[in-house]
């Protein structure tokens, strides 16, 4: 699983999705056989089967469940100093699907299908078979690229997936449980699919053609014959499809195809902030008339965005000058800029349009998630929440850093709408209505001028911040 209720596709992806021509024939008759579009797409899309070393404890022991002795800190009687049993090893195998892209053998597939494989088997459908070499692979959007020795090999032609419409009828070709050769069809279901969690950059094509394991890496192709995808995954409760299958972009695929084939790595934009999508409440509370656009949440110390000026409570509406209105938009478009590009981000700042120029740097290793009581009848939004002095210690034992300033929440009580909001024991509040707060005493300050208001909280959790609008106590709804 790559997600909840997720089931990666991860053996062998056999569903080839065609797409764009429309159901009925310019003369009005249904077309019957996409037979002959399938018979030139099938010699281009392989059967991936890897093996790698797994290790395993002996005897049978469950590592994850400590008995009492280990999960209390006691250690074992008379067992202290013991060394644990070296752990067996074995040789798992594994199915896939990929597609040739060249003629002189080089083949897209999922970076899952071949994560830590020691061996890679390539099988055409003609029964051939090549040792594959790993040229390299990106876990952020799921792609590696393969290599097969020779010349002359069947290819998918690529064709545009920015221009894919739902309703576009599409062919799904892998080797779902290892049966070789499968095509299904449907309908492009959707597009621009993202906040799934499947992947951290996320731009889904959604299909119902059937995608089953041993799907991932095979083709989503078009009623021409043209590759518009890379089968990754499906949505399902039971491991099997479902109706709901994901495919990444080929435009997608193949910019990051060529990074990895021209240098054997991707290089992505990075500005360095927090982003939130915005909720009606939160566009209400930054005056707002709509929902589009995104909220930075943060601004890391020393990094482009706070260089190029952005501020924490900022709403981003467009990127060189192309309206956004979602964090995954905003993500994708400074993941899929150069670093050392300057972007131009249109900026909504307390009600007010403001414009700035951010120099974009290279993302670093292991990053991806950027672009993450008064009196009178009413009570304040902060009725029913204890907070506390954000002390060097505590702030080590929440996993933030010395120079995040704020209180800790240290209760909340179940009834208030502080609770409501999702606000728990150990979250750190930083501002009140974009109100930095260093102190107790300065939340006690805004505390008692929140009557009857919603208020607006910057909320960190473990080093992830987010806005949090708390509505006052006895008017939930």
């Amino acid at each position: 699983m790559r997600s909840m209720m997720f089931n990666s596709v991860s053996c062998a992806l056999a569903t080839a999705v065609l797409m764009a021509a429309p159901v009925y024939a310019q003369k009005g008759a249904i077309q019957e056989s996409y037979a002959a579009v399938v018979k030139k797409a099938l010699p281009a899309v392989v059967n991936i089967s890897t093996s790698r070393i797994v290790r395993t404890p002996r005897g049978g022991e469950l590592p994850q469940l400590p008995d009492f002795f280990d999960f209390f800190g006691f250690g074992r009687p008379g067992r202290e100093f013991e060394p644990a049993p070296a752990p067996r090893e074995r040789r798992a195998q594994s199915l896939g699907s990929g597609v040739v892209v060249s003629g002189d053998g080089y083949i897209l597939t999922n970076n899952h299908v071949v994560e830590e494989a020691a061996d890679i088997t390539v099988a055409f459908d003609d029964r051939r078979e090549f040792t594959a070499k790993l040229i390299g692979g990106d876990a952020l959007s799921d792609i590696a690229l393969l290599k097969v020795e020779g010349t002359g090999f069947a290819t998918l032609p690529m064709g545009n997936s920015d221009s894919i419409q739902a309703g576009d009828i599409c062919l799904a070709i892998g080797n779902p449980f290892g049966l070789k050769s499968t095509v299904t069809m449907g309908i492009i279901s959707a597009t621009g699919r993202g906040g799934l969690g499947i992947e951290t950059y996320e731009d889904f094509i959604q299909t119902d053609a059937a995608i089953n394991p041993g799907n991932s890496g095979g083709a989503l192709i078009n009623t021409r014959g043209e590759l518009i995808g890379i089968n990754t995954a499906i949505l399902s409760r039971t491991g099997g499809n479902q109706g709901i299958g994901f495919a990444i972009p080929i435009n997608m695929a193949r910019d990051i195809m060529a990074q990895i084939r021209d240098t054997g790595k991707v290089s992505r934009g990075y500005m360095g902030a927090g982003i939130q999508d915005l909720t009606p409440e939160l566009a209400k509370a930054f005056g707002l008339s709509s929902t589009n656009g995104v909220a930075i949440t943060q601004v890391e110390e020393g990094s482009p965005a706070e260089r190029g000026g952005l501020r924490p409570g900022d709403v981003v509406v467009a990127v060189n000058g192309n309206t956004v209105k979602t964090a995954n938009e905003l993500r994708l478009r400074i993941s899929g800029t150069k670093p050392g590009e300057t972007v131009k981000l249109g900026v909504q700042r307390e009600g007010k349009p403001v414009t700035l120029a951010v120099t974009l740097k290279q993302l670093p290793a292991q990053r991806g998630d950027e672009e993450s009581g008064p009196s009178g009848g009413e009570q304040s939004a902060l009725e029913g929440l204890s907070v506390d002095e954000l002390t060097p210690q505590i702030a080590r034992q929440l996993g933030l850093s010395p120079e995040v300033k704020g209180v800790v929440v240290t209760r909340v009580d179940p009834s208030s709408n502080a609770a409501a909001s999702g606000l728990v024991r150990g979250d750190v509040i930083q501002s009140v209505n974009r109100q930095p707060v260093t102190s107790v005493a300065e939340f006690r300050k805004l505390f008692n001028s929140t009557a009857s208001q919603s208020v607006v909280l910057l909320v960190n959790r473990r080093g992830a911040t987010r806005f949090v609008v708390v509505r006052p106590q006895g008017r939930n709804r």
